[in-house]
């Protein structure tokens, strides 16, 4: 278990052509981190070559305590950014948030709670356990496509997860230095479950709160990554 009152939290963002949100999720993030009274944290955003302007918008959170800000030359995706992230972070506990409103960090209480009181290396939130303040409602498709890439991810790893490809990851910051990572794009999500799998951590769940957005609002994620998280499954199930 984790020391509740010494432990250091590092959050990550990765975050590409988010002008619309960023401002507002940094701030509630901030906001979220003084109503839990958080005293030990650092924020750590990686900016992935936006182009639409939310470069600009960063660099006045620069200045802010606790906040570090890196800037990708080249795209390289969310993978790419998270390994950035995690290379320049330094605290015991590591949440990954999208820099979307789709999840919402007054959550982040949820997520922690595990480390404080159980075992645990790795905490996902989940989006279909029910028990978070509300959910809008899924794409059919992307809900079939997240129950499909689930149920193979958990036949790899023998785990029962039900939401492998949620935004909200948490772990050890310890369990994932033994592990390299990979893979650049959002193929990540299946990469770092199956290793740490294969490490015989030990994953919990807690659902939460998550307000989906459409392809008009932003949504990145779409069919051709589906496919690349199956292979990427079926890559990492025969690696060692």
């Amino acid at each position: 278990m984790i020391d509740k009152k010494s432990f250091k939290l590092s959050i990550l963002i990765p975050c590409y052509n988010e002008k619309n949100t960023i401002d507002e999720v940094l701030k509630k993030i901030i906001m979220c981190l003084k109503n839990y009274n958080f005293l030990n944290y650092e924020i750590i955003i990686v900016d992935d070559n936006s182009s639409d302007g939310t470069s600009e918008i960063l660099k006045k959170f620069e200045i802010i305590d606790k906040v570090k800000v890196f800037y990708h030359k080249k795209n390289s995706g969310k993978g790419g950014a998270v390994h950035t992230a995690i290379e320049n972070s330094d605290g015991d506990i590591a949440i990954i948030q999208d820099a979307d409103l789709e999840y919402d960090p007054f959550d982040y209480d949820k997520l922690l709670l595990p480390f404080f009181e159980t075992d645990a290396d790795v905490v996902y939130g989940s989006r279909f356990l029910g028990g978070g303040k509300y959910i809008r409602t899924h794409f059919f498709w992307h809900y079939l496509a997240n129950k499909i890439l689930t149920f193979v991810c958990n036949i790899v790893t023998n785990l029962n997860l039900t939401d492998m490809e949620t935004g909200y990851k948490a772990f050890k910051s310890s369990v994932l230095k033994e592990i390299t990572l990979v893979e650049k794009t959002f193929s990540f999500e299946p990469e770092v479950t199956i290793k740490l799998a294969k490490k015989k951590k030990k994953f919990y769940e807690v659902p939460i709160t998550y307000k989906g957005r459409s392809y008009e609002e932003g949504k990145k994620i779409g069919l051709k990554d589906a496919f690349i998280a199956v292979k990427t499954i079926v890559l990492y199930s025969f690696r060692k």
